[in-house]
């Protein structure tokens, strides 16, 4: 539906004075008020802020039966649950139902009053997928958000899914304006949409007038999907862009390969010193939860990726520069993890021990291949 001066879609809310949308089944505000559910303390009641994190996490093919699964559902609550704001990549959810009931799962089990926003289903043919952004309302303040058009004279249609670009007012962090830009690339046109993202931020950064920009979500942006050369072409693989989930961190459930197929990429060196030194990472919830490799899968086939943003009162201390992560043990249920990290931008290939040591651990396993 589109009205007003801005053309996008939206679901539910004022974005300014020049744009009105109508309230849908998913709405981008849902606030706390199911009498069913009164576990929630109340906002005044809530512990301080200790650390705003930021995460996205493409849950494979997520819809109602993922959402009416007992187990899945309470370990998405509970992976949703630790963050300030999440993207959900890969949403199938036409009626908005699943997503519903999802945020009433996680209303009553997290200890923060949660918020909803949905972009519209995209997609180039009968298949189509949203961004959900779950986030905490008494941490962050949705102040603005647009569907890119993707309508470049000449370059028309370069995504398959367009970025749904979110803003933020983050009143406890370094950076009070924070501007996010998920993204879930079509696997076989990653180098492409990747490239591409280099005209989304400055798009964003002429509309908005600011330079607080971090992309993330499902780059695809590993194996046979990116070479290292196709990497090196793409205009966001370089500053003043810097890549925090290096090249060997595996964000992906399957014990059949350790891609690192989802990234999180901040634009600037005021973004850049705003991330807590060491903290992006993909969070392995098949370790912390001790699953099994099939209930991992069963959730999603990705790990989320995840980083956190310094808080005012670190900010005003002398930091280092923020480093991608070095993993240090080996999640169960997967081989030794890879190896070390460069600063801000990924070391281009893998060293052939850490092949030589993932083959052996894969070796032992039965292949469970899992689609993506």
């Amino acid at each position: 539906m589109l009205l007003g001066v801005l053309k996008f879609t939206c679901f539910g809310v004022v974005v300014n004075r020049d744009t009105s949308c109508r309230f849908d089944s998913c709405s981008v505000k849902h606030l706390f008020e199911d009498k069913h559910c009164n576990t929630l303390p109340k906002s005044s009641d809530l512990s301080p802020t200790v650390k705003m994190k930021v995460a996205a996490f493409n849950v494979r093919n997520l819809g109602n039966q993922k959402v009416t699964d007992k187990m899945v559902s309470q370990y998405l609550t509970k992976i949703i649950s630790q963050y300030s704001v999440i993207v959900i990549l890969e949403v199938v959810d036409k009626s908005g139902k699943a997503m519903e009931m999802l945020l009433k799962k996680l209303k009553c089990t997290a200890d923060h009053p949660y918020e909803m926003i949905c972009s519209s289903s995209l997609g180039r043919n009968t298949y189509k997928e949203q961004f959900v952004c779950f986030y905490r309302a008494d941490e962050v303040k949705l102040t603005a958000q647009y569907q890119y058009e993707d309508n470049q004279a000449g370059d028309e249609d370069a995504f398959a899914r367009e970025p749904f670009i979110l803003r933020f007012h983050c009143p406890s962090t370094a950076v009070k304006d924070l501007v996010l830009i998920p993204v879930h690339t079509k696997p076989e046109d990653s180098v492409k949409e990747l490239d591409e993202l280099y005209d989304v931020v400055t798009a964003v950064r002429q509309k908005w007038k600011t330079d607080n920009i971090m992309i993330l979500g499902d780059f695809n942006a590993d194996g046979r999907y990116l070479s290292k050369k196709k990497k090196e072409s793409i205009r966001i693989s370089s500053d003043p862009f810097h890549w925090l989930i290096d090249d060997d961190v595996d964000t992906t459930t399957s014990n059949h390969n350790d891609n690192t197929y989802d990234r999180i990429v901040v634009y600037g060196e005021e973004m850049l010193d705003a991330i807590v030194p060491d903290s992006a990472k993909s969070f392995n919830f098949q370790v912390e939860f001790g699953l099994t490799d099939e209930e991992a899968g069963n959730i999603s086939d990705h790990y989320p990726v995840e980083v956190e943003l310094e808080t005012v009162k670190k900010a005003a201390k002398p930091k280092k520069k923020a480093l991608p992560q070095t993993r240090k043990t080996s999640p169960k249920g997967k081989g030794p993890k890879k190896g070390s990290q460069s600063r801000t931008k990924p070391t281009e290939s893998k060293t052939s021990a850490a092949k030589k040591r993932k083959g052996q651990s894969v070796a032992s396993k039965t292949p469970t291949k899992r689609g993506r």
